[in-house]
Order: structure tokens, then sequence, then C-alpha cells
């Protein structure tokens, strides 16, 4: 492990947080919240859709969240004496705490409703939902750290996906990054996020359905085969390693999509070795760079872990992690309109060779 101590503690209105630190020594978990905070919300509501079989979260609590604030009153910086924020500490190497907005919790309603209608049932949004905070530096990027940080990062999203996914009722564990206001960020400072999942997530019950078909046609795994012919056709690929390779998947969706995947298969974070952990870092912020290089600007971008499910079809699940953006020129960014939003069926403007040309030139 990278990080060398965890420290636990309680913010003021009961939610946990969690100090990872890097030096040997640390007494953050010493400073306490002085802020007087209102309970945490109860748990989202979950509401079938029977006409996609897709589970809906219903948190009305999430439309107070705070957005886009000045900078000397971020949440997400270390507290100093003029202003109390989410870390109580004066500062940190990376930090996880419960999500003060969370769409999935395990704080339930007395009176949950069981259903709306004969086909509607309804049940409660049981999970969690985590904020963690990259570095301390609120004018940074992921794309800034270095390599020791990342892996830092990878050791604290495996320990929170370990824990995460013994909740009962946790179906996944997904951590992602959303970068710019493009995306919809309404926090500068550099975090991600991690979710618990009550139920599969639509994008992975499709990647298993695949899978699964795949196996019980050709014995074989889909993923590994995919991997394995895109690293051998070397067309799409944009950098790779000992352990890792970034490609541009053949039928992206994105504007500018990479996916970075380990060559050998393991479901999820945790069962990364040591070794793939520290191949990861230099590749992937090698990618993040060429992102920013593109338009020679910061790119919005989403980059979202995709690990093994908790339950059933567990054994199908390959990590990979994909990246994306939806800029597609300097001054232009793609919409999903009509077709993407309303049927679910992409049109990408640009040709995964070419953008993977662009990036692997850059």
């Amino acid at each position: 492990m990278s990080f060398t101590s965890r420290q636990a503690i309680r913010l003021s209105d009961g939610r946990e947080l969690i100090y990872f630190n890097e030096e040997k020594q640390s007494d953050r978990a010493k400073y306490a919240d002085t802020r007087h905070l209102p309970p945490p919300p109860p748990t989202s509501q979950l509401r079938y859709d029977p006409l996609v079989d897709e589970w809906v979260a219903v948190a009305a609590h999430r439309q107070t969240r705070t957005f886009l604030p000045p900078s000397d009153a971020c949440p997400l910086c270390p507290s100093t004496p003029s202003f109390a924020s989410e870390i109580p500490a004066p500062d940190y190497d990376v930090v996880v705490f419960e999500n003060q907005f969370p769409s999935f919790s395990d704080r339930i309603k007395p009176d949950e409703v069981t259903s709306l209608t004969e086909l509607v049932p309804v049940r409660a949004g049981i999970g969690r939902c985590e904020v963690i905070c990259f570095t301390s530096d609120h004018n940074g990027s992921f794309g800034k750290l270095a390599p020791s940080r990342v892996r830092t990062v990878v050791d604290v999203l495996a320990d929170r996906t370990t824990e995460m996914s013994a909740i009962t009722g946790v179906a996944q564990v997904f951590p992602f990054e959303n970068r710019g206001v493009e995306i919809g960020v309404t926090l500068h400072h550099p975090h991600g996020q991690i979710y618990a999942y009550p139920t599969v997530p639509p994008r992975t019950q499709q990647m298993l359905r695949a899978a699964g078909r795949y196996r019980d046609r050709t014995g074989r795994d889909l993923y590994t085969d995919v991997l394995a012919a895109e690293r051998k056709a070397g067309v799409r690929v944009i950098a790779e390693n000992e352990h890792w390779t970034a490609y541009v998947p053949a039928a992206s969706r994105w504007p500018y999509e990479v996916q970075v995947a380990p060559h050998r298969k393991v479901p999820d974070l945790p069962a990364l070795s040591g070794e793939e952990r520290d191949a990861f870092g230099p590749l992937y912020l090698d990618v993040l760079r060429r992102f920013d290089a593109l338009f020679g600007k910061p790119m919005p971008y989403i980059s979202a872990w995709h690990q093994a499910v908790v339950g059933e079809g567990r054994e199908l699940g390959y990590l990979h992690l994909q990246l994306f953006s939806i800029r597609r020129a300097a001054d232009k960014l793609k919409y999903l309109a009509g077709s993407e939003s309303a049927m679910g069926a992409f049109v990408n403007d640009i040709v995964p060779e070419k953008a993977a040309e662009t990036l692997r030139a850059l």
C-alpha cells in the first residue's frame, strides 16, 4: 500500500471521513468538525420503469447541493481559521468522506412507499456515495498528480471498493471522476466520487449480457479477446506498457474516448497486483496530458472505472477504465440530442481511427 496510515473520524452530522496519509505520522484525526450541520438526508427512492426494465433513483435533496462556490469557500479544501470545510484538518494527502447530498445511502425513511402502481414498485435506494479528494491543491488536476499520488488514489479506491462491496444490498461499486463545467461539475477542486449501487446499472447489464452470450457461444472471455484484437491491430492503440494498454474503442460513442485496461483479467481494483498499480499511473497520466493537449486547453471528461458486480455475473467482469470527452472540436461540444437522449442510439462525429491517430501524435 502506498498510504501508510488510515484515520477515520466522524463529521458533526455523523458522516464518516477517512484520511489516507502518505507519511508515517499524522495528527489529522485530532481536528474536529466545528460546524453545526443538520442530520444527513434519508436515502433516495428507487422507482421501477417497466417499459425498459430499469430502476430510476429520485433524490430530491440533491437539488440543494453546493453549486460552484468561490475558491475561498470551497468545501473540498482543507479547513482554515476563517472557513470550516468538509475536511477539518489544515492539510491532507487523499481524503474520502460520505457525500453530504448522496444519491444512495443506508438511512431509510420509516414510511418508505412500496409501490406507486401494480407495475411500478418502489424501494429504498440503499447504498453509499462517497467523495474522494485527490489533493489538497484547489488549483490542481488529476493530470498534474505525481505517479506516486496516482498509486495512492488507486490503493484508496481499492480500499473503498472492498468495504463498500460488503454493504448489504450493494450490487456494484463505481468509482469515477467528472472534470469540467461542460460535464456538469459543480465543484472545481480535483475530486472524484464512488457510488455503491443498489441495482446493477443499465450499461453493466448490457455488458454482462454480451459477455454471457459470447462465453456461451465460444467458451471464451469477451473483453480478453477484444483487448487482444485491439493490441494486435494496433491502429487504435494510444499507449501501452508491460501491464496496461490504452486504446480507442473501434465503435466509440464519444468524440474522444479511450479505454485503459490491464493485460491480465482481474474483476476489480482490489485484485490488481502492486506492479499493476504502479504501472497504471504513468500510462494514465500520459493519456490525460494528451487529452489536454488536443485543443490546447483543459479537456472536460468523465473517467469511469468499470468493475465486476458483487453478485451473479461477477466472473464475467473485466476491470477497465473508460475515459471520454464531449468536446468534439476546440469550440464545439457533442450534445446528447434527439437520437442519443431519446433513443440511446449514438452517432459519433469523429472516426475512431482518426481520433486515435490524433491522440497518438500529440
